[in-house]
């Protein structure tokens, strides 16, 4: 099992997401990694985009948007999976997707942060921050489309560029105790503290993320057992047994996500009463991402219908 809810650091997507959730201290947090004042902002935590069954779907950490219209992903990455470049350019058009209604022209797109806060170097150059933006590699010209992907690094040692406050605030993302929250009295990052220490006395908000870490344990076990299995399989001569392994895999596949469906029910039996509908649309739901998503989203919500809004 992972660490225990009460130790966790803010460089948890779990808690970083329930943080953020709060309007100012995602704002406090865009002012400080970007350097500049941002009006009021709304922000939603595990946001998903579903544009199309056919193609793959888009989870925010955090996503927002300002009173000018200007829109933020906010993502929290501990693992280099080494492909954030990838990663970043479809996050960025699903985002632009999304902004335009028929008819709007294209001038009307509102200017775009992809922000990537890493607990790794994605670059391998030192630096704590590194900003792209499309530019002519021949007239060294900007392209103007008013998009940026920030990847931060928050073991960096190069220090050109960056802030104080940045340097304190991947700190606290590294070790989130009043000790270190105090120590350059940052009136931002005490107020981001004041959340953590907030959301660790929520004890709906710990049950869910011990629901969600008891899936991650049961669904790492049912992937290893799965490749034993496939393994043993692919030794195995006999047609009868490779159809048998394959109606066993769709067994494993169905009684995974019946059991993270019944924890989400579970969650949201506290709120109130579910709708039949929207029962049966979790009882029926298999791809395990929507799944995720959704559970974590009831372990975060105070109501069934903040969680119908969101799902």
């Amino acid at each position: 099992m992972g660490e225990s809810f009460q130790k966790l650091n803010l460089t948890n997507a779990y808690l970083f997401a329930a943080a953020l959730q709060d309007e100012e201290i995602c704002r406090n947090l865009l002012e400080i990694v970007l350097n500049k004042e941002i009006p009021r902002v709304k922000a939603h935590a595990e946001h998903t985009l579903f544009l199309d069954s056919d193609f793959k779907s888009v989870r925010f950490d955090v996503y927002a948007s300002d009173e000018d219209e200007v829109s933020y992903d906010v993502e929290m990455q501990n693992d280099d999976a080494r492909n954030l470049p990838k990663r970043s350019r479809y996050y960025q058009g699903e985002m632009d997707v999304t902004s335009l209604k028929p008819g709007e022209d294209y001038n009307q797109l509102k200017p775009s942060y992809i922000i990537f806060i890493c607990a790794f170097d994605p670059f391998g150059e030192g630096r704590y921050q590194y900003v792209f933006e499309e530019y002519c590699r021949d007239a060294g010209i900007l392209l103007g489309d008013e998009t940026q992907k920030i990847f931060f690094n928050t073991n960096g040692t190069d220090t050109e560029n960056v802030t104080p406050e940045l340097l304190h605030l991947f700190e606290y993302l590294k070790q989130s105790t009043e000790e270190v929250a105090v120590r350059h009295q940052d009136e931002k990052i005490l107020k981001i503290h004041e959340r953590v220490k907030y959301l660790k006395r929520d004890r709906k908000l710990e049950a869910g993320y011990m629901t969600m870490e008891e899936y991650i344990h049961q669904e790492a076990e049912r992937r290893a057992k799965l490749m034993a299995e496939s393994m043993a399989e692919s030794m195995a001569e006999s047609m009868a047994e490779s159809m048998a392994k394959s109606m066993a895999e769709s067994m494993a596949e169905s009684m995974a996500a019946s059991r993270v469906a019944q924890n989400i029910l579970a969650l949201l039996e506290d709120l109130g009463t579910l709708p039949d509908q929207t029962k049966e649309r979790i009882a029926k739901e298999q791809n395990e991402d929507v799944l995720s998503a959704w559970l974590k989203i009831a372990a975060r919500a105070d109501s069934i219908e903040e969680f119908q809004s969101k799902m």
